[in-house]
């Protein structure tokens, strides 16, 4: 265990794991075009948020807001095979060399609001055997921001919550983490956090662990 106390680290997936923009992106053009809907705006901060940052329920609920296809468009969009979409994704630079210095140090977690395609990514990417526990938005009844995801981690770790480091980027996961009384550590982000880190390699620090030639 780290001298500091820390003996888990649980992230986000997408904007902290994988760089998987284009994916959201192609995944909700694949449902709006199915229903005869206007293209999604690239310009639209705020739409690329949504897109980035909220399960898929919540995403199409606001995209179909008023359309009665909404349920429709659920049912369609677990139709899609997310294995098209893999390639549109990319780990971020020096994920798995900081997973690889992690692993024997402390616990490792995921909490996302993805939903069915969590695993499949992790092993399609080669790192589903990092982590002992990978929180989903389908596997809880309230996801993120609500704190049920983490409190869940913390549960199957035998942890408290001043145990644990929670590394995200939207403040979806800045919430979760507050709520669940988990330190957060804000991933390439500008946001009130225990600590802001640009290069993944930087969460050795916090844990008390040697970079091991990591650059």
């Amino acid at each position: 265990m780290p001298d500091n106390g820390y003996k888990a680290v649980i992230y986000d997936c997408d904007g902290v794991i994988f760089d998987s923009l284009e994916a959201n992106i192609a995944f909700y053009s694949k449902v709006m075009r199915h229903f005869g809907k206007p293209p999604l705006d690239r310009n639209d901060k705020e739409v690329l948020k949504l897109l980035h940052t909220y399960a898929s329920r919540d995403v199409l609920a606001q995209l179909f807001a008023g359309d009665p296809r909404f349920g429709e468009a659920l049912d369609f969009a677990g139709t899609i095979d997310y294995r098209e979409l893999l390639p549109f994704m990319h780990m971020e630079q020096g994920f798995r060399e900081t997973l690889d210095a992690l692993r024997d140090r402390v616990r490792l977690a995921i909490c996302t609001n993805r939903s069915t395609s969590m695993d499949m990514v992790l092993e399609h990417f080669g790192i589903a055997g990092y982590f002992g526990c990978v929180m989903t938005a389908s596997r809880v009844r309230n996801p993120k921001p609500h704190p049920e995801p983490l409190l869940k981690i913390l549960e199957f770790f035998g942890l408290h919550a001043d145990e644990a480091l929670f590394v995200g980027d939207s403040e979806l996961d800045r919430m979760a983490s507050e709520a669940a009384g988990v330190p957060f550590v804000a991933y390439k982000a500008e946001m009130p956090c225990l600590a802001r880190i640009d290069r993944h390699a930087d969460i050795l620090k916090l844990t008390g662990t040697t970079e091991g030639g990591l650059e």
